[in-house]
């Protein structure tokens, strides 16, 4: 039999971590954070990070285990994320993976192998050069001649992985993302339910530009200046998060405090919108809009627990 596994995603500021910590009481679950940049210590509220308080006591996994100088990438993601599995499943309890990174969460859920990813060097270091001399934005564009629809899925900002996918098409002649679309057809090793979490528009959109004016106020430039102080660079992958970079440049004199959070809010606005493109992709996505559910987490949950069941995934399913 497949082992069971949730999966609860959905845009960001669309109000996943409350409804998950329900969501793990009432499925016997733990949860496993599949967000980029929560698996950073002294990254809390640029991060939206969930507190202890907030945890109420459901077992959370791959939050503050890295330094934010230490790199992390989906094949990591991984790794981790597997061995927590087979801890929690162990412990008689249900993996919930909470987050709204969908590459990490398709790199679990279909068990992507990344072991014969191959890598040229020379060609690596001419792209890293051409983004530190010419700017993200140019080697964002080389992307989008080669394969516009990762361009699309890719935030330029995003260097590690604009990289990545120019450096899989120069080896192998094909789009990265038709290799993703052929990873995604994989019949997933798991018994799972794919649930996205998700709001009218206009009013995640109100959402996203209230929390980024609560961070600031809850001192996101505070903690940046801690970061910077630690030694965090502006090419490093934790300082490529929304809300840091932008901070960073601040602190730095690049734009002013203004100009910074208008540019969070509005990232932040387009990487919602690029999250829905990925997951809408997915297959065998169980879709919950707030509004259909008058925004009443008990209707969501009873809604959530009519699926489960119809899944065979409850604490007696393992």
């Amino acid at each position: 039999m497949k082992k069971p596994l949730i999966i609860l995603t959905g845009p960001t500021a669309v109000g996943k971590t409350e409804l998950s910590i329900q969501l793990a009481r009432l499925a016997h679950g733990s949860v496993i954070s599949a967000d980029s940049m929560q698996v950073y210590r002294h990254m809390d509220i640029g991060s939206a990070k969930i507190n202890k308080t907030q945890m109420h006591e459901i077992p959370h996994y791959l939050i503050d285990i890295l330094e934010p100088t230490q790199e992390f990438h989906v094949a990591q993601f991984q790794e981790y994320a597997k061995k927590y599995m087979e801890e929690i499943y162990a412990q008689n309890r249900i993996p919930i993976i909470v987050g709204g990174t969908g590459f990490y969460i398709q790199a679990v859920l279909y068990d992507i192998d990344f072991t014969a990813q191959q890598q040229d060097t020379a060609y690596r270091t001419y792209l890293e050069r051409v983004a530190r001399e010419q700017g993200a934005h140019t080697l964002h564009e080389m992307l989008r001649v080669t394969d516009s629809k990762a361009a699309e899925e890719i935030h330029e900002n995003n260097i590690k992985r604009v990289i990545r996918a120019l450096e899989f098409y120069h080896l192998s002649g094909q789009k990265i993302s038709v290799h993703n679309e052929v990873e995604r057809q994989k019949d997933s090793p798991y018994n799972f339910v794919y649930f996205v979490l998700n709001d009218d528009r206009q009013k995640l959109y109100g959402r996203i530009n209230g929390r980024v004016d609560q961070m600031v106020a809850d001192g996101l430039v505070a903690e940046v200046l801690h970061l910077k102080e630690l030694g965090c660079k502006k090419h490093m992958v934790s300082m490529q998060g929304l809300g840091y970079k932008e901070i960073l440049d601040y602190l730095e004199g690049a734009c002013t405090l203004e100009e910074a959070i208008y540019r969070i809010k509005r990232d932040t606005r387009h990487f919602a919108k690029r999250q829905l493109t990925w997951f809408r992709r997915e297959q065998d996505v169980t879709w919950i809009n707030k509004s259909e559910f008058d925004y009443d987490n008990s209707k969501m949950l009873s809604f959530m627990q009519s699926v489960l069941v119809q899944k065979h995934i409850t604490e007696r399913g393992l």
